[in-house]
């Protein structure tokens, strides 16, 4: 049986995230529809990560088993020509028997996209968040400096009873502003679930001077959710790369 590393784009508007849903049209469940017709068997795909409803990726990684004896450029055009418009193979590869797409990833790379105008973006609506003021971006790039480095990040984690710890690695902070866009950058060894988005809404209260850059630090030591700032919504979110050697995730840090 082969082992098929497949990796995805996405527009997460019209799904409730990746992972499948009774209720719900998801990203899993469009995907296994169109990788079965493809492969003409019944399968189940395994991914990276769970995101959350709204929220697009650049980069996602599943694999799925498989009898089929097609070739990988096979594989991608056949599933492209069944899939909509929001989602897309970008690669495909033969992987070793016990690949796994969550389990063997070291880690991931988020982005947090904005527009900061008073005038609204209509071709990114449902692609960046809308913010009608002006960005402090010294004081959110002051503020972000603090999330570097291994920390416990369960003052900015929705719910963390499905965890063994809250301890992660944030390798690389970056934000970066272009014209009216900004544009947040995190790279880490894992996240908590909303980790990016409350970590995202505290910096945009840290530009309303509602939080203090060096506040931070406390905020992270009282392990307390009330203590950090604002989900921002999730529309801006993007899941941007999934590393699977730790040299690459390491690189540019």
């Amino acid at each position: 049986m082969r082992n098929l590393k497949v990796m995805i784009a996405y527009r997460g508007t019209r799904y409730h995230g990746f992972q499948r849903q009774s209720n719900a049209v998801t990203v899993q469940e469009v995907l296994e529809s169109k990788v079965s017709k493809v492969l003409n068997e019944p399968v189940t795909i395994t991914g990276c990560s769970r995101t959350d409803t709204g929220v697009h990726a650049n980069m996602f990684c599943f694999n799925v088993k498989t009898n089929s004896k097609i070739n990988c450029l096979g594989f991608c055009r056949g599933v492209n020509g069944e899939l909509p418009d929001d989602i897309s193979i970008l690669s495909c590869e033969d992987a070793a028997e016990n690949f796994h797409a969550r389990f063997d990833c070291k880690g991931k790379e988020y982005i947090y996209k904005m527009h900061c105008s008073e005038s609204k973006n209509p071709f990114a609506a449902d692609l960046m968040l809308h913010y009608r003021r002006k960005f402090d971006i010294e004081a959110a790039r002051k503020a972000a400096k603090y999330f570097v480095g291994t920390h416990d990040f369960a003052s900015f984690c929705a719910d963390c009873t499905n965890v063994s710890t809250t301890v992660r690695t944030i390798y690389s902070f970056k934000i970066e502003n272009s014209g009216d866009s900004v544009i947040m950058l995190v790279k880490g060894n894992g996240f908590l679930y909303n980790m990016i988005r409350i970590m995202a809404g505290t910096l945009i209260d840290v530009s309303e001077k509602r939080i203090s850059p060096d506040d931070i630090p406390d905020i992270l030591a009282a392990k307390d959710r009330l203590k950090a700032g604002r989900t921002a919504m999730a529309h801006g979110l993007y899941l941007n790369r999934v590393f699977y050697s730790e040299d690459e995730l390491l690189k540019e840090t």
